[in-house]
Formats: structure tokens, sequence, C-alpha cells
């Protein structure tokens, strides 16, 4: 648990940017943990040594700060995959399509927390925020998903650029679909080793190189029919 601070109340800048960087570590020492939906704002801003009400004076919700959490995760994780990719010397139809795509799945498998923002994006953290900080994050998202697409261009410079930006909106929806079968529940997952299943890790690390795959190489083969 993180440890609560006696806070007074910031009123120069540098105190308010220092609230917000405590608020932001809390969140992030909790999501170490817990899962999103197990933390609510009177428990992040017990633990930070706030009231809720001052917490909201820095962030529209608690949507808005795990939304701030994602963004960071997302560059994180982005700055990383443009630092590693290496093109294959495979000359094979589509080789480097497989090596690319593959390269991205297993640079995600090990981002449990960016996965898990992820899922969520949609579906709870844009739901509670202000226009102004949902324009502002969209902005955001917009520019990492662009960074994807430019990174996938470069490995791939035969591609149009609506399919590399095609195939980096897919690599979201993708993750977001399939993350919330990667943790299961304790009963589900004693089901499933009833049923000789692979482990739930290992079916999400699999079916997103495979998803990943399937996109890139489908849109590399569309684009060949287009411009043969």
């Amino acid at each position: 648990m993180v440890a609560t601070h006696g806070f007074q109340r910031a009123r120069k800048p540098e105190q308010i940017e220092a609230r917000r960087c405590a608020i932001l570590d809390t969140a992030r020492a909790l999501l170490g943990s817990r899962s999103v939906a197990d933390i609510s704002l009177r428990e992040l801003s017990e633990t930070v040594g706030l009231a809720k009400s001052n917490v909201l004076r820095y962030f529209d919700s608690r949507e808005a700060i795990f939304l701030e959490v994602l963004d960071e995760n997302w560059v994180a994780w982005l700055d990383g995959l443009e630092a590693s990719v290496i093109p294959t010397e495979d000359s094979s139809p589509f080789a480097a399509e497989i090596h690319l795509a593959s390269t991205i799945a297993e640079s995600l498998v090990p981002q449990r927390l960016l996965c898990e923002l992820l899922s969520v994006m949609g579906s709870v953290l844009e739901k509670n925020i202000s226009e102004d900080f949902a324009r502002d994050f969209k902005k955001r998202a917009a520019v990492n998903t662009t960074r994807l697409a430019s990174l996938v261009h470069s490995q791939l410079p035969d591609l149009a650029d609506e399919d590399a930006a095609h195939f980096a909106k897919a690599t979201l929806v993708i993750v977001a679909g399939m993350w919330p079968y990667a943790e299961p529940a304790k009963s589900m997952a004693v089901v499933l080793g009833e049923m000789h299943a692979p482990p739930a890790a290992e079916m999400f690390a699999t079916g997103l190189r495979e998803g990943l795959v399937n996109q890139l190489v489908g849109l590399s083969a569309r684009a060949a029919t287009r411009t043969s």
C-alpha cells in the first residue's frame, strides 16, 4: 500500500504538479496488484491522503487518472518497440510481415498494465471524462496510433499509409478483445485446466501473434492485388 501524505492545499504550479504526480504514483502502485475495476476513487484518494473532492481538483475523474497512466505506458511501449525492431533477412513471401507482426505481439505480451488499460479504454475509461479531457486524450491517442503506423510503414514501405494505419488501429482492437481472457478468474482457470486447454497467458500470446500476423499479411496481400 502506498503511504499517505499530509498535503497542504497546492497553490503554486510546482505544488500542483507534485500533487498530480503523487496521485499518478498512487494509481500506478495500486494497478500493480489490482485491476482497474477493483480500484475506486475513494480508495485511491484515501491512499494518496486526499479527499475525493481534492483529487478531482487535479483530474476529471477516476477514469481520467487511469487514462493518463495508459498514455504514459503506451508511449513507453512505443519507445521500446521503435528501438527494438530489426528487419528480417528472410526474403520469402510475407516473411517481413510475419516478422514485424510477431515482434509487435511479443513486445505487447509482457505489457500487462498497457494491455489491461487498452482493454477497458473505450468501454470504461472514456465514459466519465469531460469534453476538454476527451479532446486532449484523443489527440494523444491519435499520435500514439500514428507512431505505430509509421513504424510499420518504415519496415514495409510498399504498404500504403492507409493500410499501415488500419493495422495500427486493428492492433488495439485485437489487444482489447483478447486481454479479458488472458487472466481468468480462479474458477475459470480450473475449468480450462480440466479441459486441457493451454494456460491463459499462453493462449493470449499465441492468439495475439496470430491475429496481428493475419492482419498484416492480409493487408499486404490485398495491397499486392491492387498493384498487380
